[in-house]
């Protein structure tokens, strides 16, 4: 741990080692993830001289796979709302953390990551070129390789920026829209010494908060508390606790019908009497008033169609989604705020309301009340025990288990949403819509980091599995003694491929081929003795009637011993 009292204080000439992660300290990051090459030298002489002076800094773990330094990163701001810094090696680091650095820019989640430079100078400067690999990872251009997933990049050419850079650098990732920021960090500049007297002092610069507009916020509600047939579409959650007990309270009162396709948080309780689950029919066609609460993609343009004459809400800290060039879901009010603090101002102006439109929600609530016990019965159907069993089966099962539990599940192609029964804000996450596969088990990690009394629990499609690197992925969870449980749900094969091949070529060669090209993942490596490789307790299922004992035999290992558990179970 190289963590230090507070109370320790930086002064004279330090390394710009030692610089870089004391201003860190003082900007609140708790941990850097790091993983480690010959750009390093000067990074690693600066954490034993600010040890060795007893300077506060983050803690510096090691991570053995820049994926999962991202990802573990992604996880803790889930958990926090803090973002943490990531330190890679020069450009090949770099590449392997962009697929990382991609899924939180879709995901909003801000973060500093670093890496370093392959150094400019062949002789002549101290921290010049040592080893051929100098020459190896020069680049023109390496901040290319996360430009696109940054609000903000910048080389670092004097270590005198550090302090003034960090400030910038964390500022704008926490600003609205939130999101990853790039500094290179060439090695002759980390060689060089900068004063050390400003570093812990209180930061520069603040974020940029953006709150709803009062006129907009005063349209929206006119426009929901005169619809007939208003529908809400969330897909990224409620943005807070309090966010997320504004729209259950408006969801209720108004008798909205609320729908999350393909959501990746959950914005409302699953058993909320609102909550009409992941199919967007019959409802949008209905829909005279749709409010979007922060939505990449709220539905399919090619299959579900809005009414012609429907006006549309967007609301959240990008409703335009600025970031993507092709989107055009229709808006007819944007409100541009961070989705807490709209939905809570959104709630109250329309409680103003009530005392109107009486007979409108009474009917509103009549139909809830017929179909969403239909909706439950439907997806209960589908979840029940079968063999082999199916992906909604297995979620059923595990929502069983840890009912009770103060717990968080992460889906990546893993258990399905609506079989859950999860009745709290940050409760669910699934995998970023940009769609970098391995990103479940790091992220659980990342989150286990943050609050290790809680359950967390990661759940993955094989391949996702493998795209984890799960032999690093276990590693980290034994060293930070980490105690997630796993769930991997394995059918051999891209399922998500062999779906979207069907649903372009329903009645293709590929759909009546014995076995559709490029989607097996046969014969399946044993996930188990990966999993105890590193001393985790593993098992695999293959009967529905075995699982429940399984989950409970994993949980109560974790909360037991405080180590990971690992279950795999064979699915059609």
């Amino acid at each position: 741990m190289l963590e230090r009292s507070a109370n320790s204080a930086t002064t004279g000439e330090v390394t710009a080692g030692a610089a870089l992660f004391t201003r860190l300290k003082a900007l609140g990051v708790d941990y850097v993830f790091c993983n480690s090459g010959t750009d390093f030298p000067p990074i690693i002489e600066g954490l034993a001289e600010a040890a060795a002076k007893d300077v506060a800094l983050p803690e510096a773990i090691v991570i053995p796979h820049e994926h999962a330094a991202l990802g573990m990163a992604h996880g803790y701001y889930f958990a926090t709302g803090k973002a943490q810094a990531v330190i890679l090696h020069t450009n090949v680091g770099l590449a392997n953390g962009a697929i990382g650095a991609i899924n939180a820019a879709t995901d909003q989640v801000p973060m500093i990551l670093m890496s370093g430079r392959t150094p400019v100078m062949e002789s002549g400067r101290f921290g010049a070129r040592t080893v051929p690999i100098g020459w190896g990872q020069e680049m023109r251009d390496q901040t290319a390789l996360v430009r696109e997933a940054s609000k903000w990049d910048y080389e670092l050419r004097f270590p005198e920026q550090i302090g003034p850079l960090l400030d910038r650098a964390h500022a704008i990732a926490n600003s609205t829209p939130k999101g990853p920021v790039y500094l290179s960090l060439p090695r002759e500049v980390l060689c060089e010494t900068t004063p050390g007297d400003a570093l812990q002092a209180p930061p520069t610069m603040r974020a940029v908060s953006t709150a709803p507009d009062q006129l907009s916020i005063e349209q929206a509600t006119r426009l929901l508390a005169e619809a007939r047939s208003p529908l809400i579409f969330a897909q990224r959650g409620a943005g807070s606790e309090a966010g997320f007990a504004a729209l259950a309270k408006l969801a209720d009162e108004w008798s909205i019908p609320v729908c999350q396709w393909w959501a990746v948080a959950t914005a409302i309780a699953t058993d909320h009497p609102s909550y009409v689950g992941s199919d967007p029919l019959p409802w949008i066609e209905e829909a005279d008033v749709i409010l979007v609460i922060d939505s990449l993609a709220p539905w399919s343009p090619d299959i579900h169609v809005p009414r012609s004459n429907a006006k549309v809400v967007h609301l959240g800290p990008d409703p335009l989604f600025t970031r993507f060039p092709v989107r055009t879901f229709r808006s007819d009010i944007s409100i541009g705020c961070e989705t807490g603090e709209g939905l809570i101002r959104l709630e109250e102006a329309m409680r103003t309301h009530l005392h109107r439109h009486v007979g409108a929600r009474m009917q509103r609530r009549k139909l809830l009340d017929e179909l969403v016990p239909a909706i439950r019965k439907k997806v209960a159907k589908t979840a029940a025990s079968s063999h082999p069993m199916t992906k909604a089966c297995v979620s059923k099962c595990l929502s069983d288990a840890i009912a009770g539990e103060d717990a968080t599940v992460l889906s990546e192609l893993g258990c399905p949403l609506d079989p859950l029964v999860l009745k709290r804000h940050n409760s669910w996450h699934q995998e970023p819509h940009s769609g970098g596969l391995g990103w479940s088990f790091p992220t659980a990690l990342g989150m286990q980091l943050a609050d290790r009394g809680k359950l967390i629990v990661a759940t993955m499609g094989d391949g996702s599995y493998m795209f984890a690197n799960p032999v690093v992925c276990h590693q980290i969870a034994e060293a930070l003694e980490l105690p997630v449980l796993v769930v991997v749900l394995n059918n051999t094969e891209w399922a998500a491929v062999r779906h979207s091949v069907l649903g372009l070529y329903p009645d293709g060669y590929a759909a009546r081929a014995n076995r559709m090209p490029l989607t097996s993942l046969q014969p399946s490596p044993n996930f188990v003795k990966i999993a105890e490789a590193s001393r985790a307790w593993a098992i695999q299922v293959t009967l529905g009637d075995e699982l429940p004992e399984a989950f409970d035999k994993a949980i109560r290992h974790i909360r037991k011993k405080r180590k990971m558990a690992l279950v795999e179970v064979m699915i059609g």
